[in-house]
């Protein structure tokens, strides 16, 4: 120790800091061969790099494996916490699932923060409220939840009773709110505050190939977990690869290889994904219904980012489930994307962003409110945006569509640009509405093979006089620039009642 005091006396404090880091082997990364895996591709490693993350994880320390190792993440019940910056470089890992596992449910990484929930009391909420009269030591993601209320009530195949009334938004440390509150909470039944570290983990590289389950699909949905999960605000994955084998006649879902759940400031950025391959199950109604897996998942995220995230196969194959599915999320942007699908199940406000990106045969779909802005971007879709039926095919808020092209598949009836449909006659929980505003600057569609093109088909269906849940309809369409192959000007619907209401301002 004396021979290294003499070394720093004359230099920095910063640079004798790190040479006391190079000289104890503070810096080290941890490997997974310290805690005693083989990375021979057979051998179960998975209890080695969960041991690994935990040392690394108490001492602070970042993780590296071995650039040309194999490690098999076996069959047991073992999730590895993951809480320091993690290097897979181009190391590969196995998922069997193609025999037993010992819980189907468990997720084999959890990119978690290591601070505590803190106690946190909210009475009630307004919508659109921006601050709190709080002051906090730490910014947090806050979960607020009404078991009083229930929203999106799913209508079809796949009905069911709808989801409590909750939401994730950022409060910060003066007690101003981050991500608005989307509803009004008479009552808040469960309030959780997780705090925001002050630095971003990074999670880079790693190819994983996963030999899917055959297990059959019997009633309801089994979803397995056996994936990375991403619990933890202020996360970067960059560069996971994940493929997909083995998948046969039968299977069981899964909620998604990379899957964020309550958390915020998410950026997945040049990750590739295999999507799956869906089966049939009974569903809530005792009809048949389609299950399948979204490689890319979220949850109650605000700020959630894809930039330069790929489908690792064919996105216009049919066979194979959407790639990208979210519910309850607040700000999504998607950036030089190639994907199959965009989904926003059971909604997103504030801002959904597609640019510079190109979408497969199931499309963009959106529920929630707020700003939809498409851009610089390729989507192929039977429908240049669908507002999913099955939630009210409800945005309120308006639809930017900027020097962009549709190509939609196949050919024959009329094509329908912004498919919707609601009745009228079912209750999802909150009042529906078509977007109030959309405006298209500089949007290319390809309706050679089409009977033309409809901005609107029939969404209200065969209801007819008084609706017990009425729809707002658009108020105008604004239209700046618009080019299509057969030469035909678009219509507003085929609904007489859209044909009066609806302006269309050239």
């Amino acid at each position: 120790m004396s021979a290294l005091k003499n070394v720093t006396r004359h230099i920095p404090v910063a640079l004798a800091l790190f040479l006391g880091a190079a000289l104890f082997g503070y810096a080290d990364p941890v490997s997974y061969e310290q805690f005693g895996a083989k990375g021979d591709g057979v051998s179960d490693d998975l209890p080695a790099i969960q041991k690994a993350h935990a040392h690394a994880n108490e001492q602070g320390l970042p993780v590296k494996s071995k650039p040309d190792a194999t490690y098999h993440l076996g069959t047991k019940a073992i999730t590895a916490i993951i809480a320091t910056d993690t290097d897979w470089g181009t190391s590969r890992f196995i998922i069997d699932d193609s025999g037993e596992v010992a819980d189907r449910t468990k997720p084999l990484f959890e990119v978690r923060s290591l601070l505590k929930p803190i106690p946190l009391k909210i009475k009630s909420l307004r919508s659109g409220q921006r601050s709190m009269d709080v002051r906090l030591e730490n910014d947090c993601l806050v979960y607020v939840e009404n078991l009083n209320r229930k929203l999106f009530i799913r209508r079809g195949l796949n009905a069911n009773s709808g989801s409590p009334q909750k939401e994730v938004f950022i409060l910060r440390k003066d007690g101003t709110i981050e991500g608005g509150i989307d509803w009004d909470y008479e009552t808040v039944t469960l309030v959780e505050a997780r705090p925001i570290d002050e630095t971003t983990l990074f999670l880079r590289g790693g190819i994983f190939t996963n030999i899917a389950n055959r297990k059959e699909a019997g009633e309801g949905y089994s979803y397995w977990t056996r994936n990375i999960r991403i619990t933890r605000s202020k996360t970067v994955v960059d560069g996971v690869t994940h493929r997909v084998t083995g998948e046969g006649d039968v299977g069981q879902p899964y909620r998604g290889f990379l899957y964020a759940s309550r958390c915020s400031q998410i950026m997945l950025r040049n990750c590739v994904i295999d999507a799956r391959k869906f089966f049939k199950t009974m569903g809530s109604t005792g009809k048949p219904v389609s299950m399948g897996t979204y490689g890319f998942s979220a949850d109650l995220v605000v700020d959630f980012r894809m930039i330069g995230c790929r489908q690792g196969n064919d996105i216009h194959d049919r066979k194979l489930w959407g790639i990208a599915g979210t519910n309850f999320m607040k700000d999504i942007l998607l950036e030089d994307c190639v994907l199959s699908r965009m989904d926003v199940h059971q909604g997103v406000s504030g801002s959904y962003v597609i640019r510079r990106s190109t979408l497969g045969h199931a499309g963009l779909n959106a529920i929630g409110s707020g700003k939809i802005i498409v851009e610089d971007s390729t989507l192929h879709g039977r429908s240049l945006l669908r507002f999913r039926e099955d939630y009210g095919s409800t945005w309120d808020g308006t639809v930017l569509i900027r020097n962009s092209r549709w190509l939609p598949p196949g050919k024959g009836s009329t094509l329908t640009m912004f498919d919707l449909f609601n009745d009228g006659m079912h209750d999802f929980g909150y009042p529906c509405s078509m977007p109030s505003v959309i405006t298209l600057d500089g949007l290319t569609v390809e309706d050679t093979n089409f009977k033309g093109v409809l901005f609107f088909g029939n969404p209200f269906g065969k209801s007819a006089g008084k609706r017990p849940f009425p729809y707002r309809f658009t108020e105008r369409i604004v239209i700046k620039s618009i080019k299509t192959a057969s030469g035909m000007e678009p219509r507003v619907s085929a609904d007489p009642v859209l044909l009066e209401a609806v302006k269309v301002i050239r």
